[in-house]
């Protein structure tokens, strides 16, 4: 299916709506391929739910965001815990065992040719009740895989993407199940991406509810400030990206400092570099917050080739 041109509403602050062009790749519905549908590889077009599953309207599901790298799944034991990590918070057990679920990402990208690839494992409450309830609902359990490879050369990520301070904050632990990755957890980092896309960013920072530096919108955010160190905020309020976990551990390594502290916003001025992490976004140098412009330096670089090579890219 070949890449077309299609319009999109993007809504402007105000209300206001304006019309902009964009290249789609096929649509995630109608491709060839192989998905892991509750222990059975099923057609990609026919991995379908009923419209009145629990968690379409509820969002009663959690996910993981995977990567593979030359034929291997990088941390996958990691990622497929903290899906039944995730589960538990939401208050469901999902039916197959750890090594299972590994099992089962593995398989799925052998049985779609993959590479290097992108894994999305889902697990969801099915259709058996329609209320805030949902104790007997049948816990499902998919993966997903395609072809992810390397966009970007090194030389262009050095670059350093554009982040404006969004709208909406991450809230209070006391409020909703910050720590699990869950689908419902997500609304708020749609909202505030298109919000500054908008405005011609390439991503939105998040504030939390006490007005401290929390993440983008799918990663989180690291600092080089004038001590040498590398600052991040807390995980207090946000999810602890295994991503990040994983440069903490490259950092200290190379013998640089990583305090984790809170963050005030006035201190984006201070910082020297800046940079995200996640499963997609890697790690991924930042050229500008709000009026604050940084130039990707030697950390920025440094912490890209170790992650890299970590992955096996190197």
């Amino acid at each position: 299916m070949p890449y077309a041109d299609k319009k999109r509403n993007i809504l402007l602050p105000g209300g206001s709506i304006k019309k902009d062009n964009f290249m789609t790749a096929p649509s995630f519905d109608d491709r060839d391929g192989l998905i892991w549908l509750n222990g059975e590889l099923v057609d990609w077009r026919d991995a379908k739910i009923h419209i009145l599953s629990h968690a379409l309207h509820y969002a009663s599901s959690v996910f993981e965001g995977v990567r593979a790298y030359g034929g291997n799944i990088f941390k996958l034991t990691e990622h497929s815990q903290r899906l039944i990590d995730s589960a538990t918070l939401l208050g469901f057990k999902i039916p197959y065992s750890l090594e299972e679920i590994n099992t089962a990402c593995i398989n799925t990208c052998k049985a779609n040719d993959i590479i290097d690839g992108y894994l999305r494992p889902l697990a969801w409450r099915g259709s058996e009740m329609m209320a805030i309830s949902a104790q007997a609902t049948t816990i499902h359990l998919s993966v997903a895989t395609w072809k992810w490879p390397s966009y970007f050369t090194p030389e262009a990520r050095m670059k350093g993407i554009r982040l404006k301070t969004g709208p909406w904050k991450r809230p209070s632990a006391e409020t909703e199940p910050v720590h699990a990755k869950a689908a419902g957890l997500y609304m708020i980092c749609t909202l505030s991406k298109h919000a500054v896309e908008a405005e011609g960013y390439d991503d939105a920072l998040m504030l939390d509810w006490r007005g401290q530096v929390a993440e983008s919108t799918g990663a989180n955010i690291f600092l080089l400030m004038e001590d040498g160190k590398l600052h991040t905020p807390k995980p207090d309020c946000f999810l602890n990206g295994i991503t990040r976990q994983t440069v903490i551990e490259l950092a200290k390594a190379r013998g640089i400092d990583v305090i984790e502290r809170a963050i005030m916003p006035e201190e984006l001025a201070d910082a020297n570099e800046v940079f995200l992490t996640g499963t997609a976004a890697e790690v991924t140098p930042v050229g500008e917050i709000d009026t604050h412009k940084y130039i990707p330096g030697d950390v920025c670089k440094t912490m890209m080739e170790d992650y890299d090579r970590a992955v096996g890219k190197l």
